[in-house]
């Protein structure tokens, strides 16, 4: 399948998820596309600022609890579907800070709309747009958050240099999202329906550092990391028994991270200054 297509699945499966109008308890769909499983998701619930109605429970972490956010930030989510992290993010930056969600799916943005229309949040604003381009210029943001949603898509690269281009001198990241130590069966990564649950598309952790490292980021940290199991059930509708004792037997795991990076405060790529 080809980054577009995958782009596509991904954006139609999330698109569907904003219009059913109800909590999903999960990151991950099985195979007959319409059940759904508990995989990982963060807990919200004491957070200032949570709102439960824009949270669809399509998280792997709760990056805004490590981003350090302050009064007067200027944040911007990356995927931010019904708004759940702006939100929180809002309560943390204050009236004189501002929040911008960027998703690609016109229905999330609608759904993020309406929550933040009702609540009468003026300095939260939400902006369809794919985060490979992000509708955002450049040296403009303090800190850049996002919840499993890198993993969705292929570029990785071209996203953490979006990151980096966004960010002022002195900015960081914080992104929780999904990484392997080991490696994954071909039959799991090629499974459409895993992809768009956030596990397929998972890269070695090694790997993921260095895309991040690659894209000028400096101070790299992994604040939280909790392993991540698949259930049997979702296992056995893409390997055989065998295959899944193999699975388990490799040493493979699945991690939901969350990791900190900062942009110089010179704003020139790691080790040039």
């Amino acid at each position: 399948m080809e980054d577009k297509d995958l782009k596509k699945l991904v954006y139609d499966k999330y698109s569907q998820i904003a219009t059913r109008n109800e909590k999903s308890t999960c990151c991950c769909s099985g195979a007959n596309k319409t059940e759904v499983y508990n995989i990982q998701t963060g807990d919200y619930s004491d957070l200032k600022g949570y709102e439960k109605d824009a949270d669809l429970g399509l998280g792997c972490g709760v990056p805004t609890k490590f981003a350090g956010l302050k009064a007067g930030d200027t944040v911007v989510d990356l995927g931010s579907g019904a708004g759940n992290d702006c939100f929180v993010a809002r309560a943390e930056v204050g009236d004189t800070g501002k929040v911008i969600g960027v998703d690609f799916s016109e229905a999330m943005i609608t759904k993020a709309r309406e929550n933040a229309s009702k609540r009468g949040y003026s300095n939260v604003e939400f902006r369809q747009g794919d985060i490979e381009e992000m509708p955002v210029g450049g040296n403009s943001v303090d800190v850049v958050i996002s919840n499993c949603v890198l993993n969705l898509l292929p570029s990785k690269d071209r996203i953490f240099h979006e990151i980096f281009r966004v960010l002022k001198p002195g900015g960081h990241f914080c992104i929780s999202d999904v990484v392997l130590i080991g490696t994954m069966p071909d039959k799991l990564r090629q499974a459409a329906e895993m992809y768009i649950g956030c596990i397929a598309g998972a890269i070695p952790k090694n790997e993921y550092m260095d895309k991040i490292l690659d894209a000028g980021f400096v101070g790299l940290e992994v604040a939280k990391e909790t392993p991540i199991e698949i259930p049997d059930e979702i296992l056995s509708e893409y390997l055989n028994t065998e295959e899944m004792e193999q699975f388990k037997r490799g040493g493979s795991t699945v991690f939901s991270a969350t990791v900190v990076g900062s942009k110089s405060g010179c704003g020139c790529k790691s080790g040039c200054c």
